[in-house]
């Protein structure tokens, strides 16, 4: 497959390294290690796909332009738009033109994410009574330094959306409401600290942090049969996953655990994923809208003043 890479910040190297000698063209609007200024300035001829790696705001137009012309398009999370309709108008283009909009959440292909959802959709655990995850890095001063970064919502859009999309993984379609539980500004303009979550079966506790000076991720099921939890992301390492089995009437539970020490292995997985997808059809559409519309009411929320 040939891809353009748009967006030669951290995320776009990334993907061009992995993509290797399937990109044909780099597009920056300002780096001089790119070829082209302007997505409408490559040949449509000389590409299939696009890895799109840009700030939130260009996302849709860029996005319309490529699957309007044919072109398969995978952008880095979130997909967002204060207007529902922009990403329905995506999704009508995609069917249209039978291109692939594939939406990058890479932690799901995290060993122990795929581990997590085989076990929970296995039944194995029974019925789902809570779910708390906590996402954190220690980027605060990074964002700071970074006024386009440094706006609005923080780190609730940036790592709330991987939140949001793993409890979708997981769980599939969710309905109950999310609230804000809190939104802090510690060091940043934007929100650094925040949690947020939904009452109901299952009950989720979510929490994102800019000020975790170690980087780190957990995540916490219990259930009618036993309990599941990870411990750190690959990226991190070392990260474990533990599965406990209930005990009657009570007592130590049984525990398996498996801890793994490798090399993060998500973002080749997730860009077979992509092309995959771009031979089969596929689309993560219907989950961003849920992601967006969800986001969208808890930045609202945020900024109003709810939670502080």
């Amino acid at each position: 497959m040939r891809v353009v890479v748009i967006g030669l910040g951290v995320q776009g190297r990334k993907r061009t390294a992995i993509a290797g000698p399937e990109v044909v063209a780099i597009v920056d609007p300002v780096l001089p290690d790119a070829g082209y200024r302007r997505i409408e300035d490559v040949p449509l001829s000389s590409y299939d796909a696009a890895l799109l790696c840009v700030p939130d705001d260009p996302k849709v137009e860029l996005l319309t332009y490529l699957l309007g012309n044919g072109k398969h398009a995978l952008v880095e999370k979130p997909l967002l738009s204060e207007r529902e309709a922009d990403l329905s108008a995506l999704a009508a283009l995609a069917a249209k033109t039978g291109t692939v909009c594939y939406t990058a959440y890479n932690h799901r292909f995290e060993p122990h994410f795929v581990r997590m959802r085989d076990l929970i959709q296995s039944g194995k655990l029974g019925e789902i009574y809570t779910v708390r995850m906590y996402y954190g890095n220690g980027t605060a001063a990074q964002v700071k330094a970074s006024p386009w970064r440094d706006t609005g919502t923080g780190v609730l859009f940036d790592l709330g959306s991987h939140l949001l999309d793993t409890l979708s993984f997981w769980l599939g379609p969710i309905s109950q409401p999310f609230k804000v539980i809190s939104a802090s500004r510690f060091e940043n303009l934007s929100f650094d600290h925040v949690t947020f979550g939904a009452a109901g079966k299952p009950l989720l506790q979510l929490e994102t942090s800019l000020l975790s000076w170690r980087n780190h991720f957990y995540a916490d099921v219990h259930a009618e049969k036993g309990s599941a939890h990870i411990t750190s992301l690959c990226k991190w390492g070392p990260s474990t996953f533990i599965q406990r089995g209930r005990v009657l009437p009570s007592g130590r539970p049984d525990e398996d655990a498996v801890t793994l020490v490798q090399a993060d292995p998500t973002w080749a997985l997730e860009y077979d994923h992509f092309k995959s997808l771009c031979t089969n059809g596929g689309s993560t559409l219907e989950t961003d809208m849920w992601i967006s519309r969800t986001l969208n009411s808890l930045g609202a929320a945020a900024l109003s003043g709810e939670g502080q």
